[in-house]
C-alpha cells in the first residue's frame, strides 16, 4: 500500500512524553539503536528509495533489534536491496542525558 503523505516532524517536548512512556513500560529495555549515517544515506539513496520503514526484531538470544529497510513509492519493502541492522543499542551505547533520555 503506498504512504500518504504526512509530515514526519514531532517537537522535542512530545518526543520526550513518547520516550518516557517507553522507558516507564520498559524500564531495563533497549531505548534506542544508533545507526552510522554513511550507511543510512547508502540505503535511502537507493535507486526507488522513498521511505526507510524499522521492524523490532530479536536476535538469536532474544535481545531487541531494529531492522531497516527501504521501500518505494507504492510502500514496498526493498528486501532486494540494503537491509540494515546491527545498530548500537541504548543502552551502553547512549546519548548523554537530554529530554529524550530522562
Amino acid at each position: 500500500m503506498a504512504l500518504p503523505s504526512r509530515g514526519h516532524r514531532i517537537s522535542l517536548s512530545d518526543a520526550a512524553v513518547h520516550t518516557k512512556r517507553h522507558r516507564e513500560a520498559k524500564p531495563s529495555g533497549v531505548m534506542a539503536g544508533a545507526f552510522h549515517a554513511d550507511q543510512v544515506r547508502g540505503l535511502l539513496a537507493q535507486p526507488g528509495c522513498a521511505a526507510l520503514r524499522i521492524y523490532h526484531g530479536l536476535d538469536a538470544d532474544g535481545a531487541p533489534t531494529f531492522i531497516l529497510v527501504g521501500a518505494d513509492a507504492a510502500g514496498t519493502d526493498m528486501v532486494g536491496g540494503d537491509i540494515l541492522e546491527w545498530s548500537y543499542p541504548c543502552p551502553p551505547f547512549c546519548s548523554p542525558s537530554n529530554a529524550l533520555t530522562g
